[in-house]
């Protein structure tokens, strides 16, 4: 059986061989995790923010996934550097994807993904200071509830995984 190659941009598979900010951020500010168990794609986002200014300084991310999990991943760290944490929560996952060249529609849950952690880790930036800007959104975003619902379903498997596996110890006692 033979399988077709996905019709990366060049950005895209530039990003995946040669990503940017790869790694854990040890002094990170915030981190926030989004993942999808049915690809088996994960991304956690590293954010050190200045507190005074509220301007992304750094970010950095850790990812398991396919090439546009990691090319999503490495040009939002990119577009967020520096920037205002209220103009990091307006990029857009249909931004990364223009800025990619575009990718395969069954790749576009890489860059919902992405958006979705970020929102995450600046949604819980304010948490933990305890305010909430008047910008920010009360409910959720679509990206969010994608990367929740995402870390919910994992919650589920993993815990259907553990009572199965004692079942089948019980059977071999």
């Amino acid at each position: 059986m033979s399988r077709t190659p996905l019709p990366y941009s060049s950005k895209v598979l530039e990003l995946f061989r040669n990503p940017k900010n790869l790694g854990k951020m040890e002094d990170a500010t915030v981190y926030a995790v989004a993942g999808n168990p049915a690809c088996g794609d994960m991304i956690t986002f590293y954010l050190k923010i200045n507190e005074e200014t509220e301007v992304i300084e750094k970010a950095t991310f850790e990812s398991y996934g396919c090439a546009a999990n990691i090319a999503t991943s490495s040009l939002l760290t990119e577009i967020i550097k520096n920037k205002p944490i209220k103009e990091a929560w307006q990029v857009s996952w249909k931004k990364l994807t223009e800025e990619l060249g575009g990718l395969p529609t069954i790749k576009f849950h890489c860059g919902i993904l992405a958006v979705g952690a970020l929102r995450r880790a600046i949604r819980l930036y304010y948490k933990r200071k305890g305010e909430k800007p008047e910008w920010l959104p009360e409910d959720l975003t679509f990206e969010e509830k994608q990367a929740l619902e995402e870390e919910e379903l994992a919650k589920v498997l993993a815990k259907r995984i553990g009572e199965k596996a004692k079942k089948e110890e019980k059977k071999n006692v």
